[in-house]
């Protein structure tokens, strides 16, 4: 299961108050755990404006949804007009954290690891050479490598 991370500045016009902001995180979090999501704790009553971000771990989800369920739940623990940040995700070093990575481009391929001789996994990426041709491999590689912490041979066919 991916798990991104999706980040919503709640507060962008720095109106609320600390004790609202108190009051709207306690309110995100019972929302949050009504839909499966997960709120990162962060004191936001301590940011200074700019910086009231709510991050939520979200599941399972397709990513064009991400946003809007952010947005959402913010609007209603906060009653603002949220603005969505920055969607990563949470790397646990999995072939579907790989195949989510090769999605994130817009590819799709065959995976396959095996263990190597130092300890690490190996991952054999297979990779349509017509897909490729819009996307420098490098990129592909450097992005598989991060997410997967495994070393990368890419084949393309």
């Amino acid at each position: 299961m991916r798990t991104a991370v999706v980040r919503v500045d709640v507060d962008p016009a720095g109106e609320l108050t600390p004790a609202e902001l108190t009051a709207g995180v306690a309110a995100l979090r019972a929302l949050a755990d009504d839909n499966g999501v997960t709120v990162v704790d962060n004191n936001l009553a301590a940011m200074p404006r700019g910086r009231r971000v709510a991050e939520l771990l979200i599941g399972n989800t397709a990513v064009d949804d991400l946003p809007r369920i952010g947005v959402t739940l913010c609007v209603k623990a906060f009653g603002t007009e949220p603005v969505v940040g920055v969607v990563t995700y949470v790397s646990r070093g999995t072939d579907e954290d790989a195949h989510g990575v090769l999605a994130g481009f817009g590819l799709l391929g065959e995976i396959a690891r095996t263990a190597g001789d130092d300890g690490y996994d190996i991952l054999d990426v297979t990779l349509s050479k017509a897909d490729m041709a819009r996307i420098p491999e490098s990129r592909v590689h450097t992005a598989l490598e991060a997410s997967t912490n495994c070393e990368i041979r890419i084949r393309l066919v």
